[in-house]
């Protein structure tokens, strides 16, 4: 089957065309990667291409209790371990740089972080926190644009030192509703500036972030992800103009010469239905790699390979309680069903121990 065959991502030889799902798993104590990290992407490195969870270039980028950082060199040192054992099993891996923006709480960020947001609109719903359980979303700073630079700046430090950390490449999450697609989204961003507005304005940060990262580790070592109709962490799934909107930045990608685009249909988990029209537009507007993820089996990951819909596809939950899920795949073997309740949660449960 040609999911199980080898395919190439720019210069980089993938052994199959499965992807690893960034996925949260919250074991990054003290925001800092560690050994039972360096087991578990360990454990998974049957696949072609891991992704690894949303990892902060920033503290005011860490929303979430338990997040791993990319901003200073202990993390680096710490993340140096993972792509080492990943390497040293034949797989190839990128870290997902993301900044939660508004979708955050104090108490899960540093002293003198900051929560920030192009608009000062905060989320709906609720955060947890280890020091206080669930408590409200709070209002985030409307950025100025000193802070935009400051996070473009930071974005591109965090990728040098990605490579540093011996990843292959860097994905910039696009999607979810966190700081980039919250720029992207009118709902959540209400500017009257040229971060803005218009459909090129709301664009203009995450063009002018991916250039920059570009220019600091090169685009072929650069991929972005997102998610068109998404409607997680409060954005407005839809709006006047968005196909034509995802088709004219996926234009853009193209241009910068990106690696990858990621594209993430959110039905299969309860979100809107994703038109065929806006995956068809991305795909004829990006000349890249193709990474489709969302709800796939094997019978459907073969078949969009073969139709050319994607390049490679994701695969996030099932890697979480089958760790050698290409093998199980190939030979038709059951999956085991992953515990949600360990999702999140500290220690080996539900992590490496499955």
């Amino acid at each position: 089957m040609l999911l199980f065959e080898g395919t190439r991502l720019g210069s980089l030889q993938l052994k199959n065309h499965i992807a690893m799902a960034p996925m949260t798993r919250s074991r990054a104590v003290g925001n800092q990667p560690n050994d039972l990290m360096v087991k578990y992407y360990e454990q998974r490195s049957s696949a072609g291409l891991i992704i690894t969870e949303g990892t902060s270039p920033s503290p005011n980028g860490l929303g979430y209790a338990r997040i791993p950082g990319l901003y200073d060199r202990t993390q680096m040192e710490g993340w140096k371990k993972v792509t080492q054992a990943v390497h040293a099993k034949g797989a190839k891996i990128f870290v997902q740089l993301m900044h939660t923006g508004r979708i955050s709480h104090p108490l899960n960020m540093p002293a003198g972080a900051q929560v920030l947001a192009p608009s000062p609109i905060p989320a709906a719903g609720m955060m947890y926190t280890d020091q206080q359980g669930i408590q409200p979303q709070p209002t985030p700073k409307e950025m100025s644009l000193a802070d935009i630079q400051a996070t473009i700046t930071e974005f591109a430090h965090s990728a040098a030192l990605a490579i540093e950390a011996g990843f292959d490449g860097v994905e910039l999450h696009s999607a979810n509703g966190y700081l980039l697609e919250q720029f992207l989204n009118p709902k959540t961003n209400q500017r009257k500036d040229n971060y803005g507005g218009t459909p090129e304005n709301r664009a203009r940060f995450v063009v002018e972030l991916a250039q920059a990262v570009c220019k600091q580790i090169g685009s072929s070592r650069v991929g972005i992800r997102l998610s068109p109709y998404g409607a997680f962490n409060d954005v407005q799934p839809e709006f006047s103009g968005i196909d034509e909107f995802f088709g004219a930045l996926a234009t853009d990608f193209t241009k910068l010469g990106l690696a990858y685009v990621h594209v993430l249909d959110h039905s299969a988990m309860g979100g809107p239905q994703v038109p065929t029209r806006v995956k068809e537009l991305i795909r004829k507007n990006f000349t890249g790699k193709l990474i489709a993820a969302g709800g796939y089996d094997l019978v459907r990951a073969e078949a969009d390979l073969k139709l050319g819909v994607a390049d490679l596809i994701a695969f996030g939950r099932p890697f979480i309680s089958n760790p050698d899920l290409p093998r199980l795949l190939a030979e038709g073997v059951a999956l085991k069903p992953a515990d949600q309740s360990t999702f999140y949660t500290p220690g080996e449960a539900g992590y490496t121990n499955y």
